[in-house]
């Protein structure tokens, strides 16, 4: 243990899902890929049962403090919260999501305290939890309302090792993209990209690419407006303000490899346009990071995989990719405190 590197805290996902298994699978690769310390917020007997699924054994250890998880997490994967259930894989109902939900909160409320370095979120079904009561699309949303800033300055980063995307808009239908964007939704969250980068990552000067929203970057007005109306002012304000942006470039150009050498993040215009080429090229290295909360938090990006939990299929990567970004990403904001 790093001398004041605390642990990260990890929660249950749901336990019909994938996440408990992988959670076990990154405890049980901690030396060879050099897994953060970590612990769980509940969930012991689930993720014992998940991981002898894939023929491993997961020693645990019920720690009330999350100081006393590092001092164990050599030789036992440390739990913090007696709240568990029973292992039904692929069989989600609402009891599973009260226990995650159970372990969200848990796990949030720790690193808000301070006494974890940052949270990792396994994958929640959002149709289960709405089904007691939770009334956030998703997990990000959650944690903006947790940290008290507005749902809409809780940006979302997909990571990988060939590309950083971030979907300007998100969680809507497409035929409503073209009126959410607007000059300020461009400016405000590329400000947000840009000062994560910095503060997150250690970019002193972060280089961000903007795409376009239409084909061919509207063909001069042929196919939209929205490049010349929209997103070029919107570059041109982020430029005189002394960031290092570029666009609007079309969407079938920005994800190629020599495109990619020229940037540090792609600004997408809408969900799948920043989804689709990361998990191309990074889906079992694909990481979650929420920008512009006062804590790090990051998650595998995927999700609950029901049709293959307890098979013992699932790759792990992406989560200890999870992992070792929010190690790198706590460690950064320590290092800049320090200094």
């Amino acid at each position: 243990m790093i001398p004041g590197r605390l642990p990260l805290a990890v929660s249950l996902g749901d336990p019909a899902g994938i996440g408990p298994e992988l959670i076990g699978a990154a405890w049980a690769a901690r030396r060879e890929r050099d897994v953060p310390p970590f612990f769980v917020t509940g969930g012991a007997k689930i993720i014992r049962h998940a991981a002898a699924s894939r023929g491993l054994n997961v020693p645990f250890r019920p720690v009330e403090n999350p100081d006393d998880a590092a001092a164990c997490y050599d030789t036992a994967l440390p739990v913090v919260g007696g709240m568990d259930g029973e292992w039904c894989p692929g069989e989600p109902d609402t009891t599973g999501a009260a226990l995650a939900l159970s372990s969200l909160e848990t796990a949030t409320g720790l690193v808000r305290a301070g006494a974890a370095g940052g949270l990792v979120t396994a994958p929640v079904a959002k149709a289960q939890l709405a089904a007691i009561g939770f009334h956030y699309p998703g997990q990000t949303e959650y944690l903006a309302a947790a940290c008290g800033i507005p749902p809409g300055d809780a940006v979302m980063m997909l990571a990988g090792p060939s590309l950083r995307a971030v979907p300007l808009t998100v969680h809507c239908a497409l035929a409503e993209v073209p009126g959410l964007l607007s000059v300020d939704l461009i400016c405000r969250k590329a400000r947000i990209v840009a000062a994560a980068l910095t503060r997150d990552l250690g970019l002193a000067a972060p280089r961000l690419a903007i795409a376009a929203l239409n084909p061919h970057g509207g063909e001069g007005g042929r196919f939209g407006d929205e490049e010349a109306r929209i997103i070029a002012p919107a570059v041109a304000s982020l430029k005189e303000s002394g960031l290092d942006v570029t666009g609007p470039h079309p969407g079938d150009a920005l994800f190629t490899a020599r495109a990619r050498r020229g940037y540090d993040v792609a600004l997408a215009m809408y969900h799948d346009q920043a989804l689709i080429p990361l998990k191309a090229l990074d889906f079992d290295e694909g990481v979650n990071v929420t920008l512009g909360l006062p804590i790090v938090r990051t998650s595998p990006d995927h999700g609950t995989a029901f049709d293959i939990a307890g098979k013992g299929v699932a790759d792990p990567g992406a989560m200890i990719a999870a992992l070792r970004m929010a190690g790198e990403m706590a460690g950064q904001r320590r290092r800049r405190a320090a200094a």
